[in-house]
């Protein structure tokens, strides 16, 4: 797996401040993507926020919506 800045993912802070910042629990943000026809498990939102898993495209869409990041503004600032 190739890794940047040592993590598997450049997403997982930001999941973390997002989902801090709306008071969310792991479990309702892993519930509330479930709306999306997405299932993850707490323990896997756990290994994303802390980048020790890779996050997929169709897994950070649903969270980019439930936690209201902006992608524009804040994914594709990570990237470049």
């Amino acid at each position: 797996m190739k890794k940047y800045n040592n993590k598997a993912n450049i997403i997982g802070d930001l999941l973390t401040k997002y989902r801090k910042e709306k008071g969310l629990s792991k479990e309702e943000v892993c519930r509330r993507v479930q709306l999306y026809g997405i299932d993850i498990h707490r323990v896997e939102l756990y290994r994303m926020e802390k980048g020790t898993s890779i996050v997929k495209d169709f897994e950070l869409i649903a969270l980019c919506k439930v936690l209201g990041i902006d992608y524009d503004k804040e994914i594709k600032t990570l990237i470049e």
